[in-house]
């Protein structure tokens, strides 16, 4: 039994918005202009995607926390 959700974030600056996908839900790829908003969508969608496939949802508990790794890249500039 998987005792957690991965879900992996980054910042895609040319949209301005979060990128959400996670490999232990598939079909999981959503987008968000906040870390709440995207944190409001995840919420529905994780069970909405896992409940879809049967043998997929009894590989987890009735509650699982759900592990958010976000990454945001920025240019620093060291010379004029």
């Amino acid at each position: 039994m998987k005792a957690s959700i991965l879900v992996r974030a980054e910042w895609d600056p040319e949209a301005e918005v979060w990128v959400a996908t996670s490999d232990d839900v598939p079909g999981l790829v959503t987008e968000a202009e906040n870390p709440a908003e995207l944190e409001r969508k995840l919420l529905v969608m994780i069970p909405e995607l896992l409940e879809l496939n049967n043998d997929l949802l009894n590989e987890f508990p009735s509650e699982v926390p759900a592990f958010v790794a976000s990454q945001q890249f920025t240019k620093v500039r060291l010379r004029a």
